[in-house]
């Protein structure tokens, strides 16, 4: 009996071991999967062509790459012609566009000037002569002049906004004296460097405000406006300068009126106000409240004042959808609606006054995707809508110096783009370039699949990717890793347009997975109501409609239901976290990256405009701390420890929570990285990748391979 014991072990013994051969990825597997990162795949795309180079009378050049090297052409539009050149290989490029000084200094229009901050206070710097003139004296630390701090963003740039005529500024006095600090400490032989800022967080009874005025810089004076201290706060986002200057600013041309608008702590209340530049009067011409948050649009800041008519363009999402309303500056009454549907106005490009036009871009009247973004032109009336891209796909346009021009970039996730000049009324001037993949697919590169399935609700379209390894094995089944990022501000998806490589998602797939990304609900783009949907209560995470989409797609890719890993990102990280906790029995291995799990250890601005203030949501049910006793799979917590965005104290609250609980789980710092991991993002990746790899291919990897790759954040 014993020796068939034994007999019985060992058979046992080589058949484990035997399976456990058979297991194992090898150097040569990571190496053929990293080579569908994008700095491995870019050398085997042809027709990718350079941003345009423009020149007198709207004429410009761009280069090409092909296989054989770097071409150059000279587009016409007037001829109509495109000529292959050499005059332009060595050009230098010329530039477009907002004018800045040096560093931290911010030039006039006409590039005379310069603003900087010194000591809390604002001085300006002739540029021909470099000599310096105060302009404010009563700035001290912690109420300084244009100070850029919104919690997570902090530099010593200055953020205010030039009238036209280069004589005065808008700008304010950041009052951060009875704020709350953040603390974080460097890792070094020897003591610590202490880095303190301020960083409100929600609830907070003080947080940061703002005291605007008006600087005449020709002649030193400071015109305060004669209205109380506005909450640092803004309609685009959770920062002051998020379009890249003082935002929720237009002045009047000649520099004697100011338009801006004021945000209410949380979102819900926008005062359109406009201010005499020379006393500080300020005439309130309307406001607009709602019931969860306001924006002004998605990437640009959508509302215009327009003096010489007395009009104001306004963005609104009152009817459901994000679009644009005339109304009358001097009563504050509506005019008319100028742009109405099923669709929503993201970005206003241009106002064309004269002709009374507005050219934008909007999303959801393609019929393919409803992220797919088209650019139109409509008039002041709401009357003659016209498309100007009206070819199915995302479409990116650049406009021409005169904007006369402008050039169209079309793609899809999985169709390479078609670049394209075009004039103001959409009539096709030339086609430039189409992107060739052809060498790149006879790599074994293949696109990602756009899918779209029924969200949680079992009703709600949503959509997505889905990458398949290049080589699947007939009736075999492949573990699924879902990569998300929730919002609400962005979804997982990011750009719907063509991308050869998009992070290391065909990466992981190669390595034996099916990778999907999937855009849930509650993200910004389609209706209001679709993006409210987890107002209040932001651990949802989309995870509903992570889970629903999974088991749809699995009717359709062989997907293993039972082997479903998940990963991301900041709100990704979040994200993935409460699925571990949430859902345990679905969602088995999860790596947890830089998340903002307790968003009461978040900045104020973002919670409070997605969730709510404080007294009104309870934040605390909604923390990942409290739920990490459910834990059943594998867990990787990841986090920066100099992370000034999200500070690390919120992955540090999980860990112990999973510590009190007796559960294991595994945790990545990097003592001096920031939100990105920096130098060491290629690390982050191969032990992603090794994890997925571990335990949930059940497979061994290669130990402490070596990603070839810069940077990847």
């Amino acid at each position: 009996m014993m020796n068939k014991y034994w007999l019985t072990v060992t058979a046992c013994a080589i058949a484990v071991a035997s399976n456990a051969q058979q297991k194992k990825l090898t150097t040569q597997d990571y190496q053929r999967a990293e080579s569908f990162m994008g700095y491995n795949t870019a050398k085997f795309i042809d027709n990718v062509i350079s941003p345009p180079n423009w020149l007198e009378n709207d004429q410009f050049w761009y280069t090409k790459k092909t296989e054989k090297g770097t071409e150059t052409y000279l587009v016409d539009p007037v001829k109509k012609t495109k000529t292959l050149t050499t005059a332009y290989n060595n050009a230098n490029l010329p530039t477009f566009g907002r004018r800045r000084g040096g560093g931290n200094e911010v030039s006039s229009p006409d590039g005379k000037k310069a603003i900087l901050i010194k000591d809390y206070n604002l001085y300006v710097k002739d540029v021909a002569s470099g000599k310096l003139t105060q302009l404010t004296t009563d700035g001290i630390k912690d109420y300084g002049y244009a100070t850029d701090n919104a919690g997570w963003k902090h530099s010593d740039g200055p953020i205010l906004r030039w009238s036209p005529d280069s004589k005065k500024i808008a700008t304010f006095q950041q009052d951060q004296r009875n704020s709350k600090d953040m603390y974080l400490v460097t890792t070094n032989v020897g003591a610590p460097k202490l880095k303190a800022w301020k960083y409100p967080l929600p609830g907070d009874k003080q947080i940061a405000t703002i005291r605007r005025v008006i600087i005449d810089v020709e002649n030193p004076k400071i015109i305060s406006l004669n209205i109380p201290a506005d909450p640092h706060r803004a309609t685009l986002s959770d920062d002051i300068s998020s379009s890249g200057t003082f935002d929720d600013i237009d002045w009047k041309a000649d520099g004697t009126e100011l338009a801006f608008v004021s945000t209410s702590r949380d979102h819900k209340n926008e005062k359109f106000r406009i201010a005499n530049a020379t006393t500080g009067a300020v005439r309130e011409v309307f406001e607009e409240t709602v019931k969860t948050q306001y924006e002004s649009g998605q990437g640009n800041i959508n509302w215009s004042y327009l003096p010489a008519s007395k009009e104001i363009i306004w963005y609104s999402e009152r009817d459901n959808w994000g679009h644009l309303y005339l109304y009358d500056a001097t009563t504050g009454k509506v005019k008319n609606q100028i742009t109405k549907g099923d669709w929503v106005v993201t970005r206003v490009l241009k106002v064309e006054e004269k002709s009374r036009t507005i050219y934008f871009i909007a999303n959801g009247s393609d019929k393919i995707n409803p992220y797919f973004s088209h650019c139109y032109k409509i008039g002041f009336d709401g009357k003659n809508l016209i498309d100007l891209t009206p070819e199915p796909g995302n479409h990116a346009v650049a406009f021409s110096p005169s904007e006369k021009y402008f050039i169209d970039n079309n793609s899809q996730p999985d169709v390479p783009t078609a670049t394209a000049l075009k004039d103001f009324n959409g009539n096709l001037i030339t086609e430039l370039e189409k992107t060739d993949v052809s060498r790149l697919t006879a790599t074994g590169w293949k696109a990602p699949t756009p899918v779209s399935v029924k969200a949680g609700d079992n009703k709600t379209d949503i959509y997505g990717l889905v990458f398949t390894p290049a080589k699947m094995d007939a009736g075999k089944k492949y573990p699924v890793i879902d990569y998300i990022y929730p919002g609400p501000q962005g979804g997982s998806v990011g750009s719907w347009s063509f991308a050869a490589s998009r992070g290391d998602h065909q990466a992981l797939a190669e390595l034996g997975f099916i990778v999907v990304l999937i855009e849930g609900t509650s993200n910004p783009e389609r209706s209001k109501s679709f993006h409210d949907m987890s107002y209040g209560n932001m651990s949802t995470n989309t995870l509903e409609d992570q889970i629903a989409a999974i088991k749809q797609l699995a009717a359709k890719y062989p997907i293993d239901t039972a082997k479903v890993g998940i990963w991301g990102h900041s709100g990704g990280g979040f994200a993935t976290a409460t699925a571990m906790f949430r859902y345990p029995d679905f969602f088995k291995v999860g790596i947890s990256e830089s998340g903002n799990h307790d968003n009461r250890n978040y900045e104020d601005d973002w919670g409070e405009r997605y969730n709510g203030l404080a007294e009104n949501v309870d934040y605390e049910a909604q923390a990942n701390q409290n739920y990490a006793k459910n834990l059943k799979g594998k867990l990787m917590l990841v986090h920066g420890m100099m992370d000034d965005n999200v500070p690390p104290y919120n992955t540090l609250l999980v860990a112990e929570a999973l510590e009190k609980a007796n559960k294991s789980f595994d945790l990545v710092i990097f003592p001096n990285s920031a939100h990105g991991y920096g130098p060491y993002s290629p690390y982050m990746m191969r032990r992603r990748w090794d994890y997925f790899v571990q335990h949930l291919l059940g497979a061994e990897p290669p130990k402490d391979y070596k990603m070839q790759g810069t940077e990847m954040r």
